[in-house]
């Protein structure tokens, strides 16, 4: 008797060291998974509840609060116009609702430059931000991408013209990553069919640009090429004209040297009624 009672003493001793073991390495596991999910929220900072939109929205269209989701975004990387208030997203006794300016994914912050104000309709001036200016592109199938360009997306414009002194003309990029509000009427994206042949493409641009534009298209052809988006700025100046393109490097003829002529004088006498040179040199007189 007393023998089983030692054996199962034993096996109770060591599974109660076993218990102490596992729960020892539970214990361990929890706290290096509270560490790091300790370390993680330092690194991301305090989270606050924002705004973004619950579904893709074209632009125009009108926002409703079911177009809208709460999610928690770190606030030291808040845009700066992002809602946090959906009162104020959505204020009461308001005019109307607010409409989308740009044409919008799921999961996007919503931001004040992409609805307008409530009861404001979206046109083309609400799609202007501070500072720029609406200017029409005349354009046509010669102009590039006139049956590509939508409203929303981003151009580069390049000139070609004729230049004094250059053979042939020049072709330089003038703008860079411009965005296009519009098409000929159409201010939407959806507005705009595949087939389309742009004529007018109108560009968000500050006066200093507009004065570019309005000047190059007086004084040459505009081109267009479609830019994937706003990032995708050209520094320095792009530019070629027939020789560069072609390759050709014209050899520059060295200066021909020219020897000034000098001049010589002679000794003059008189013979009989006559003046006769003589070959006498002699300095000459100013």
């Amino acid at each position: 008797m007393r023998a089983v009672f030692a054996l199962v003493l034993i096996v109770g001793m060591a599974l109660a060291g076993v218990a102490v073991y596992m729960i020892q390495g539970y214990m361990a596991e929890l706290e290096g998974a509270l560490r790091k999910e300790q370390a993680f929220n330092a690194k991301a900072g305090k989270l606050v509840e924002v705004f973004v939109f619950a579904k893709p929205k074209k632009y125009g269209e009108p926002l409703a609060e079911k177009d809208v989701v709460a999610i928690y975004w770190p606030e030291k990387s808040l845009p700066a116009t992002i809602f946090r208030d959906k009162a104020a997203l959505f204020p009461e006794n308001a005019k109307g609702p607010r409409y989308i300016l740009r044409s919008t994914e799921a999961f996007e912050p919503v931001l004040a430059s992409r609805v307008t104000e409530p009861g404001e309709l979206a046109n083309l001036t609400s799609k202007l931000e501070k500072g720029k200016r609406a200017f029409a592109i005349k354009v046509g199938t010669n102009s590039g991408i006139s049956n590509f360009v939508k409203p929303d997306d981003y151009i580069d414009i390049l000139w070609t013209g004729n230049v004094p002194g250059v053979e042939g003309g020049i072709t330089r990029q003038i703008e860079s990553a411009v965005l296009v509000i519009a098409v000929d009427k159409a201010i939407n994206e959806g507005q705009v069919s595949s087939d389309t042949v742009a004529q007018t493409v109108t560009v968000a641009a500050t006066p200093e640009q507009v004065a570019r534009l309005a000047q190059a298209q007086a004084t040459g052809k505009l081109t267009l090429s479609l830019a994937r988006d706003a990032s995708e700025t050209v520094e320095g100046t792009v530019e070629t004209d027939i020789n560069s393109m072609l390759g050709i490097v014209r050899q520059e003829e060295a200066p021909v040297e020219v020897v000034p002529e000098v001049k010589k004088c002679y000794a003059k006498q008189r013979s009989g009624g006559q003046v006769i040179e003589t070959d006498i040199e002699i300095p000459c007189s100013n």
